[in-house]
Order: structure tokens, then C-alpha cells, then sequence
């Protein structure tokens, strides 16, 4: 499965994410640079300028007529702010010319570093606290039907929830910090990846590092194959929405394109 390899980006990638018309993949990174490029080949569509300072995460509507990013150039000041998950209502502009969400929901006890729709909109309430992770929850990503989710968390697990009932499901394991982690729209497959921490990949070779992505079968939690080819920790994962392939984006600052071979595509579980 050899990747087509992407270089965008002169600092570490930080999010990767497909366009609903699946044509279109866009990537940030530390740097304050938003690319596009087309999904089947990697060709550059164009770049997008604005941000002084890295960007955080990226996003495009369901038409792909607009693009949000968030950025650390204090766009929006966070120093010295407490943690607030907040809710604006598209039909009012006046909330986000304003700054001023419907609800704020404080967070005392530690910073949001991912977020999908699974609380009630309309009131805030929170339905139940989760607390199936020993540490710090780097990514969350919902599965194609909106069934399930997945989160990557620094205790080296990628863990599984219906998104109905927030119940726990099943759990990958690895042997290094999950990064980012991402679910098949077509097989009961989970691709978690990460690496060792990023200040200490200077003294690591990529063997030791555990630069590799992993594919686990979501229902028997087993491991059945690794992707290499990553200089560093792997920051983000996303999966074409057909299915046939997945995007990474490390720390090297480089994006590869992997297209599973056909042997993938055919092949079957057996427990």
C-alpha cells in the first residue's frame, strides 16, 4: 500500500478532513497555512490565508461553500479565559457577530481538545459523564452512521461508544499515546496511530518511536495489520468516505494518501 505523499506544510500537522462531496481533502498544521488539495490524486486546488499562527482544526460545510478554521493567533483570546463549550445558532448571526453563544457550558476541571455533537443542543444538559480513559483524550470522531464514536487518548487506547446510550463497546491498545483514531465507513475496522511524545522523537528511532498506523477489528479488538512509512508521530487520521482509503498527517509535516490494495477490500475477519 504504497502512500501518495503530500508536502504542504512546513510544521506538524494538526487535522486532516474530507469534504462532504468526498472530492476535496483539506489539512492544517502549526503553520498558518490551509490547503485543499483533490482527494483522488493529492493534486494542490489552492491555499487559504489569514491566520498569523498555527491552526488548530478545520472543517467545510456540507456544500463546501465555506471553510472554518481555528487558529492559536488569538482570533479568539483564550489566555487567562476559563474553558467554555458554546453553543451559536446558525439562524442568528447576530450570536457569532456578537460572540455570544445561546449556551456556555463552563469546563472547571480541564480544556476541551475535542468535541462532536452528543449533548443536547437546545438546553446544554449534560446526559452522563464517560470516564473509560486513564488520561488526556486527544480526538473523537464519529462513525459514518452516526452510531458510534471513537476516541484517541494518551493512555494508549482507542476506545469505542454508542452514540445513543454513551455506553462503553470495546477497546484497541498499543503500545504509545493514540494521536487520533478513525473508523471504517464500509468494515468493522478502527485505524488508531500516534507515536511516542514529539519532544522526545529526536532520540527515537522510527522502529522504537511506534510511528505506524495500526487496523484493529472493531467487534474482536485484534489487531490484523501496521502501515509504516511515518518520520514521526502520527497527528491525524481520516477516512475517505468510500471507504477505499485514509489520510494521515504527522508530525513530519507530510500527509500521505494510502489506497488499500485490493487484498484489503476482499479481505475477510475470521475469529
Amino acid at each position: 500500500m504504497k502512500p501518495i505523499l503530500l508536502q504542504g506544510h512546513e510544521w506538524s500537522i494538526t487535522q486532516i478532513k474530507y469534504n462532504g462531496a468526498e472530492d476535496l481533502l483539506f489539512t492544517v498544521a502549526k503553520d498558518p497555512i490551509v490547503n485543499v488539495q483533490y482527494s483522488v490524486n493529492g493534486e494542490r486546488l489552492g491555499t487559504y490565508m489569514g491566520h498569523m499562527e498555527a491552526v488548530c482544526c478545520v472543517d467545510a460545510d456540507w456544500n463546501t461553500k465555506h471553510v472554518l478554521t481555528c487558529s492559536a493567533d488569538n482570533s479568539y483570546k483564550q489566555m487567562g479565559y476559563q474553558c467554555f463549550v458554546s453553543f451559536f445558532d446558525l439562524r442568528d448571526p447576530s450570536q457569532i457577530d456578537n460572540n455570544e453563544p445561546y449556551v456556555k457550558i463552563p469546563c472547571n476541571d480541564s480544556k476541551i481538545t475535542s468535541a462532536i455533537w452528543g449533548l443536547r443542543a437546545k438546553s446544554g444538559e449534560v446526559l452522563v459523564n464517560i470516564k473509560e480513559h486513564l488520561r488526556q483524550i486527544n480526538n473523537i470522531q464519529l462513525s459514518r452512521d452516526m452510531t458510534m464514536f471513537v476516541t484517541a487518548s494518551k493512555d494508549n487506547t482507542a476506545k469505542i461508544f454508542d452514540s445513543t446510550t454513551l455506553e462503553y463497546q470495546k477497546t484497541s491498545w498499543t503500545e504509545c499515546p493514540v494521536n487520533s483514531t478513525a473508523l471504517s465507513p464500509n468494515y468493522d475496522h478502527v485505524v488508531p496511530g500516534g507515536g511516542q511524545e514529539a519532544t522526545d522523537v529526536t532520540t527515537t528511532s522510527t522502529r522504537i518511536g511506534k510511528f505506524e498506523a495500526r487496523l484493529f477489528h472493531l467487534a474482536f479488538e485484534e489487531e490484523f495489520g501496521r502501515v509504516k512509512g511515518n518520520f514521526g508521530p502520527i497527528n491525524s487520521f481520516a477516512f475517505h468516505p468510500d471507504g477505499k482509503s485514509y489520510s494521515s498527517g504527522g508530525e513530519d509535516g507530510y500527509i500521505r494518501i494510502h489506497y488499500f490494495d485490493p487484498q484489503y477490500l476482499e479481505f475477510e475477519f475470521e475469529a
